[in-house]
């Protein structure tokens, strides 16, 4: 996997979108599994239900970072779902402002090019959600190599000093 795994913040008046590229050594269909598959999503994200089909209903609850439930509950409906290239889905969190992801899969050589957006976040938030969802690609990364999944708390503080200051 290449070294270029920080995310890019680009501002469009008061909203904010974080983008991350992630060359991952797995097929296409593989990565598709990880983000896709509660079992295996629950190994690096947390608990996850998903209805896989455009309008069906996604709800997430991060296994870290240590924080009530509810604040980590996220909630949605599917936009897209073009197995095994394209997962959009609605990101409505209690702390932040409702916001879209998307996880766009593409053949890269021998693996994927993972790239992973945000939209719709305050610049604010945006800037605070970076290195957590760094982390969190981290760790999705560590399972699909079958390796120890990285604790996130500890990630998240070895890179929240390296991030730029986005505000």
């Amino acid at each position: 996997m290449t070294d270029d795994r920080h995310g890019e913040l680009t501002i469009d008046g008061d909203h904010a979108t974080i983008t991350f590229r992630r060359h991952l050594p797995h097929p296409v269909e593989t990565v598709w599994a990880a983000l896709t598959d509660p079992v295996q999503r629950a190994r690096w994200f947390g608990e996850t239900t998903i209805d896989p089909r455009p309008g069906g209903a996604i709800e997430m609850v991060a296994a870290e970072p240590p924080a009530a439930v509810e604040a980590k509950r996220m909630t949605g409906r599917i936009l897209v779902w073009d197995p095994p290239h394209v997962l959009e889905h609605e990101w409505r969190q209690r702390i932040v402002e409702d916001g879209v992801v998307r996880y766009e899969l593409a053949a890269d050589g021998a693996g994927t090019l993972l790239t992973f957006t945000h939209r719709g976040l305050s610049v604010r938030n945006a800037a605070g959600f970076a290195p957590g969802t760094h982390a969190f690609l981290d760790r999705l990364a560590a399972h699909l190599a079958g390796a120890p999944v990285p604790a996130w708390g500890e990630r998240f503080a070895e890179l929240a000093a390296a991030y730029p200051a986005w505000s």
